[in-house]
């Protein structure tokens, strides 16, 4: 829409609102919804976790029952309060984010209007601010070229790349995971969908265990297909599509992505799954373009 960049920012805004935010905020209310009947159940001791464990121990051999006696895994009090403490604290983290929504909806609302509004100025006048930086940073043309064209390709990168790739292996993981009628998928899906953010294992810490549990009470079809489906479905997701989306050369380091991704959920709370990344990309960008800019000084002519 050339001359009209006012009605094309609100027309992007709007995109946004439709196949962005509103699901995502459906998804945040259906998952708050799931965690909070779990965590319901489990303080009201309706869900006993320890019930699906008892066949596994049942069908281990003598030799790995004898490996878990000596950290005291075999004991059924011991296990069922341990499991059971990382099931409620892990279901309260969630709830505790959701419930400081609710708690807090006016603020919510507000700061997401704010975020709209702000985003329609962006990118309606976001040239012109985008020049106006350029002038200020005190730095060479060429330095400055080099800088944000880096970052660039790492932010794009990184969102393309490792997010696009966990929210797929997520959302597969939920697909089979509702197949095999398994309860809580919506939960189930988001927590593989972080842990695809870990390197090699990732959504394997998820569907594993249960592939496990289901060929240890005798259902080997489901267990079977499970397996075959993460391995061949979940699992090669990361190796086919992330060399696409990112490319070798921009592709930040699992660990930097892992690591950035906690601690920006620790500071900045949920919207850290995003914010880390992007700090640690910018930074990662600065890096590389003033450590080549001083190689080049450092070089004999």
């Amino acid at each position: 829409m050339p001359g009209r960049r006012g009605l094309a920012a609100i027309l992007t805004v709007a995109i946004i609102l439709v196949i962005v935010i509103l699901p995502v905020l459906l998804i945040a209310a259906s998952l708050v919804q799931e965690s909070a009947d779990i965590y319901s159940k489990l303080k009201a001791g309706d869900l006993d976790p320890l019930m699906y464990f008892q066949p596994i121990f049942r069908s281990l051999p003598s030799w790995m029952i004898d490996f878990l006696d000596s950290f005291g895994l075999t004991d059924i009090a011991t296990v069922k309060a341990r499991l059971g403490t990382a099931l409620v604290d892990g279901v309260q983290v969630i709830a505790s984010q959701a419930l400081a929504i609710g708690q807090n909806t006016f603020a919510f609302v507000v700061g997401l209007g704010v975020a709209i509004y702000l985003l329609f100025f962006l990118l309606r006048d976001g040239e012109s601010l985008f020049r106006r930086i350029e002038l200020t940073i005190p730095l060479n043309a060429d330095l400055q070229k080099s800088l944000f064209t880096k970052f660039a390709l790492v932010i794009r990168a990184t969102v393309r790349g490792d997010f696009l790739v966990a929210i797929l292996q997520g959302a597969l993981g939920g697909l089979i995971f509702w197949l095999l009628g398994i309860h809580a998928v919506l939960l189930w899906a988001t927590l593989m969908a972080f842990l695809s953010l870990l390197p090699a294992i990732g959504a394997a810490l998820v569907w594993l265990p249960v592939a496990f549990y289901f060929l240890s009470t005798g259902a080997m079809w489901e267990g079977i297909v499970l397996i075959a489906y993460g391995l061949f479905v979940i699992g090669l997701v990361d190796n086919f599509l992330r060399p696409i989306l990112v490319g070798q050369s921009t592709k930040m380091p699992d660990y930097v992505v892992l690591i950035s991704t906690l601690g920006g959920i620790e500071t900045f709370g949920i919207q850290g799954f995003i914010m880390g990344p992007v700090i640690a990309a910018m930074f990662l960008a600065v890096w590389d373009v003033f450590s080549a800019t001083r190689q080049k000084t450092l070089l004999p002519t």
